[in-house]
């Protein structure tokens, strides 16, 4: 994979306030896509508001894809119910990395983007600086669900014999 860009690892943190989808609560998993790569996250019984702190990497190739996350609730007898899908673009993360920055002091924010119709972003997403790294912290509104959020963070992995940015 001579055009391989790097490594993106997507840190699903927590979800918040999950739908309910069993009796009186759910068993939530987090599926990310992007383009032909599909990753997912171990189950987490009986919890809406579920703490993964489970890294998944996805090979880049082409940072103009966006990222699909979709959480399930993991049925034993019957087909895995959806509770919501967002998406997400990783290009203004990776023109932050673009601008090779180095020596700023840890907490420095590079970019922001704003919540807007177009984007799952629940409030502002911050490119930050810490500690030698950029990262980008999300919090996203989950889709086509009556409530939910997935709190998310992306952090480059550059590996050596691959293009890079």
């Amino acid at each position: 994979m001579n055009n391989l860009l790097g490594l993106l690892r997507i840190r699903i943190k927590r979800g918040v306030n999950l739908a309910v989808r069993d009796i009186n609560s759910s068993d939530p998993y987090v599926v990310v896509k992007m383009g032909k790569q599909k990753l997912k996250t171990r189950v987490i019984n009986k919890d809406v508001n579920p703490e993964w702190n489970e890294d998944l990497t996805l090979s880049v190739t082409d940072p103009t894809l966006t990222v699909l996350l979709t959480v399930y609730d993991h049925d034993m007898f019957s087909k895995d119910d959806k509770m919501g899908d967002a998406e997400f673009e990783i290009k203004p993360y990776i023109e932050a990395l673009k601008m090779h920055l180095d020596g700023l002091p840890s907490g420095t924010i590079v970019t922001t983007v704003q919540p807007c119709r177009r984007n799952c972003l629940a409030e502002e997403s911050k490119v930050t600086w810490v500690d030698g790294k950029l990262v980008q912290d999300l919090v996203l509104r989950l889709r086509h669900v009556e409530c939910g959020e997935v709190e998310a963070q992306l952090q480059w992995i550059d590996l050596p014999g691959s293009k890079g940015l």
